[in-house]
């Protein structure tokens, strides 16, 4: 059994497939001889148009090589059954592929290897693609600044004209790659799609859909070539417009209704914001509601969800649609556990506890003798539903059956504490289509601890295998079990199973005239083919991470707020870019953008790639243009509470944030919840809300990150307050008494009001302090660490950065490396943090985004340590720590937009 779980999970790997891939590329150009084969198929292409590469002899071994490499993938069962499943509709019906244009730059070879993949098995993905990325670096570098509203392109006539070019460039550079390794590909850069202006006086030349013409594509792929589409679409005047390529490949999609419709993205997927994980599956009919519920599905995520169900509700349940990084194209067509995140309709799961439930009890028999073989079976059946009537069970099923458990809860009396799935049974379809996932994902909500028995000769036994947390095989049947964890139940499990065998766990645990006809019954539904060795195995991972990624491998609808675990040491691990999927703008409004840090902040919006800055409110600067921003034109304003409480009402921002003094921006915060019901995205950077417990506490590093990604009201914190967290907080389980803080701040931190704390000819050859005790920052620190810190700020004459001198006494002796290395795995991840052997200086972090500790110098007795922070007061200490908050909070990845070094 070892041999065999080894290679299942060696083959869920992606390093055989890679291996695969340069074969295949090898074996089709390495070689005089495979160049000349190449050529001689090459020719009947010449002769006629109906040619298939699928029946063309001299691709014969080549065919037959790629099925056999993809085995490497997946098991045989998993490669032909999907290959039979594809090749069983007409050529165009297979699959249309959506290229995201960063695909086609970052990784061209990769793409057309896959593609090559799949032609090489007489399959002809459609391509359509984009070139979004590209287009932005041209428009800037010919001087045109690009325009959105709502997230789609304002395409004039210099644009259009550009992205015209730029297509047919990228749609030639795909082409040709294509055809250097062999594969002919067609560009389709006109004549399939047709259009109307999507809003003429708003977006101008833009197209919506309205038809697509199939022709090119049947004409194309008769030919044997590879259909590569722009989503370029013309008018019944022959005028060009931009169209989206995701809404084209939906539309090419619903008017071809193929298979499978795949988004090639770097991200490889969409990920569940809760935990940071790659959501594996989504069964629409049964989680859509409740998907959409979570509070991470936002923005972007929740825009592409539904855009995926509502083509899917337009095209046979038959259809589904994958997110996939193109390295893992051949793991998510062909095997059960796929790679990227697949999105189906798929049926919702019926849970019934009485035979009476079911309106036609013979049709419940109908599907439990379907795979029962001899003359007797109908009678075994009806024996088999007899006896369920004298014990509780549970029967779960989809709508049409393809798909059906029995599940028996543990009897009172018994001395086994778990259920027993009796039976299991899943038509062909119903692998296909993965139901058989989610009806055990169903059993397992219902059921943590599941024992079962399958035949060791069963061809799915692998999908059992990567349900199971443990099996043990005997006499030509394999016990599974999961969810149990102490050893003492292990050993009783294998007693019982060796002395009783299936009489324990196979059948329906009634009495002894019963046990033969339900040994039958538990067969019901079993395949025939894999075999597994006979002996014990724990299913055992270094990490729990490791244990969900292999939870996953095929797809189990498992809920998916259900897991938070991390390899690192970090307990609160960034988001990270990869993890978010908003990627539509958000409309910004800044009140307060007088001092240094609006000032930083705009920067940072600037630079941002989905933050619109769109109102700027400054007493002072009224009517002033704003300077340091290109997206748009921006005047400040000078906005009161009414002004907001409209603003709000109307939509208008979707994030406030408040860079207003202490004391004074309550009015404006009452105002936007006043104005709307649902509540802005509000990040205040004064100190008004940081003791408030409606308010969320915005440092990203110590606070749990999902908190913040949740929140409306985001307090974000003081910067002396930001370095002395970070610098205190790992050493918290070891404080022997009260930490100490002494900081020095540039004179930005007091501010542009003119006052003697930020006034240089004061402050040259002097150092002044703030505030001796009592000062807000040392409430702070000591509110969010849990513990009495003493706190004193001064200021110097530079401009921006904060040094701080921590010292800290222990509780227990430690040296200078145990602290050193407590500290490197507490932020171990961290983008913003550094930790440093000497102690970080002023000079070094000013103009940067993080924090640096370092020092950790112990005292001669070991009982006390001293260890230094210096961050940019205006930077991660507010500015950048409020971009983070912003990220987190708009459904952004957390460091989008901040320049990382």
């Amino acid at each position: 059994m070892f041999s065999l779980r080894t290679a299942v999970r060696r083959a869920s790997t992606a390093r055989p497939l890679l291996s695969a891939q340069h074969a295949v590329s090898s074996a089709r150009l390495g070689s005089p001889l495979a160049r000349s084969s190449l050529k001689a198929s090459a020719v009947p292409l010449l002769q006629g148009r109906h040619y298939s590469r699928a029946t063309d002899p001299h691709l014969t071994s080549t065919r037959s090589t790629v099925v056999q490499l993809l085995s490497n993938i997946g098991s045989k069962r998993e490669v032909q059954q999907y290959l039979s499943h594809f090749t069983s509709v007409s050529s165009q019906q297979f699959a249309v592929i959506k290229v995201g244009g960063a695909i086609i730059t970052e990784h061209l070879q990769t793409l057309s290897s896959a593609l090559a993949f799949l032609n090489h098995v007489g399959l002809y993905p459609i391509v359509v693609h984009g070139a979004g990325p590209q287009l932005n670096r041209m428009l800037e570098d010919a001087g045109v600044e690009p325009q959105f509203e709502d997230g789609i392109r304002v395409t004039d006539g210099k644009t259009l004209a550009l992205a015209r070019k730029l297509f047919l460039e990228e749609n030639l550079k795909l082409v040709e790659e294509l055809e250097r390794i062999g594969i002919r590909a067609r560009p389709l850069t006109a004549g399939v799609f047709s259009a109307d202006y999507l809003d003429k006086e708003r977006y101008n030349l833009v197209g919506k859909i309205n038809g697509v013409n199939k022709k090119p594509i049947e004409s194309a792929i008769e030919a044997g070539c590879l259909p590569i589409l722009t989503s370029m679409a013309e008018t019944p005047d022959g005028q060009v417009l931009n169209v989206n390529a995701d809404v084209a490949a939906g539309e090419l999609a619903r008017a071809l209704q193929p298979l499978k419709i795949v988004y090639l993205a770097e991200k490889g997927g969409l990920f569940n914001g809760d935990t940071g994980e790659k959501i594996s599956a989504i069964n629409l009919d049964e989680e859509y509601e409740d998907l959409l519920s979570q509070w991470w599905v936002r923005h972007g995520t929740r825009l592409k969800i539904k855009e995926m169900k509502d083509l899917l509700d337009d095209l046979p349940r038959t259809s589904s649609v994958a997110i996939i990084h193109p390295a893992d194209l051949q793991k998510e067509l062909f095997t059960d556990s796929g790679a990227g995140t697949l999105i189906r309709r798929g049926n919702k799961v019926h849970v019934s506890t009485s035979l009476s439930e079911f309106e036609n009890l013979e049709k419940l028999k109908d599907v439990l003798v379907r795979d029962r073989e001899g003359l007797d079976a109908r009678a075994t059946v009806d024996r088999y539903v007899e006896g369920l009537k004298e014990r509780d069970f549970k029967v779960y099923n989809d709508e049409p059956m393809e798909a059906l458990a029995v599940v028996l809860p543990p009897q009172k009396d018994a001395t086994s504490h778990l259920a027993h799935l009796a039976t299991f049974t899943i038509t062909k379809s119903g692998w296909l289509t993965n139901v058989a996932d989610n009806v055990f994902a169903s059993i397992k909500k219902d059921y943590p601890k599941l024992v079962w028995t399958v035949k060791e000769d069963d061809e799915n036994l692998t999908w059992f295998f990567d349900k199971a947390d443990g099996s043990l095989s005997r006499e030509g049947e394999v016990l599974f079990w999961y969810g149990v964890e102490s050893g003492e139940e292990v050993k009783q499990l294998v007693q019982e199973f060796n002395q009783h065998g299936r009489q324990m766990f196979g059948d329906l645990n009634l009495e002894s005239r019963l046990h033969r006809a339900a040994e039958a019954a538990t067969s019901i539904g079993k395949g025939r083919g894999a075999s597994a060795a006979s002996t014990v195995q724990k299913r055992s991972f270094s990490t729990t991470t490791n244990a969900l990624r292999a939870a996953r491998m095929t797809r189990p609808m498992v809920p998916m707020n259900a897991f938070r675990t991390y390899a690192t040491t970090n307990p609160n691990p960034p988001l990270g870019e990869k993890n978010m999927s908003n990627t539509q703008p958000s409309k910004v409004a800044l009140i307060g953008a007088r001092g240094y840090t609006g000032q930083a902040l705009i920067s940072l919006i600037n630079a941002h790639p989905h933050l619109d800055l769109r109102h700027v409110s400054s007493r002072e600067l009224a009517g002033k243009k704003l300077q340091g921003y290109d997206k748009r034109e921006i005047i400040y304003e000078n906005l009161s509470p009414e002004d907001v409480k409209r603003m709000s009402e109307n939509g208008d921002v979707d994030c406030w944030v408040m860079a207003l003094p202490n004391g004074v921006c309550k009015p404006f915060v009452d105002a936007v919840d006043q104005g709307s019901e649902k509540g802005n995205v509000i990040v205040d950077l004064s100190a008004d809300y940081r003791f408030d417990s409606k308010w969320t506490y915005g440092l990203p590093e110590l606070v749990n990150r999902s908190k913040i990604a949740q929140a409306t009201r985001i307090a974000n914190p003081g910067c002396y307050a930001t370095a002395a967290q970070v610098g205190i907080s790992p050493l918290v389980p070891y404080l022997g008494g009260q930490p100490t803080v002494f900081g020095v701040s540039g004179y930005s931190g007091a501010g542009t009001k003119p006052s003697p704390k930020n006034d240089v000819d004061n402050l040259t050859n002097n150092i002044i302090p703030y505030s001796l005790t009592d000062h807000i920052h040392e409430k702070e620190i000591s509110a969010q660490l849990g513990t009495s810190i003493a706190f004193i700020p001064h200021v110097a004459v530079w401009f921006q950065g904060i040094h701080q001198t921590i010292s800290i006494p222990l509780k227990e002796e430690m040296t200078s490396r145990d602290i050193r290395n407590i500290y490197q795995d507490r932020y171990a991840g961290e983008k913003l943090v550094k930790i440093v052997g000497e102690p970080p200086s002023v000079k070094d972090i000013a103009g940067r985004h993080g924090v640096e500790v370092g020092g950790f110098a112990v005292h001669s007795s070991g009982k006390r340590v001293v260890v230094c922070a210096s961050i940019d007061n205006l930077l991660k200490g507010a500015a950048t720590q409020c971009l983070q908050n912003m990220n987190l909070a708009l459904g952004y990845g957390e460091y989008e937009g901040i320049p990382l070094e």
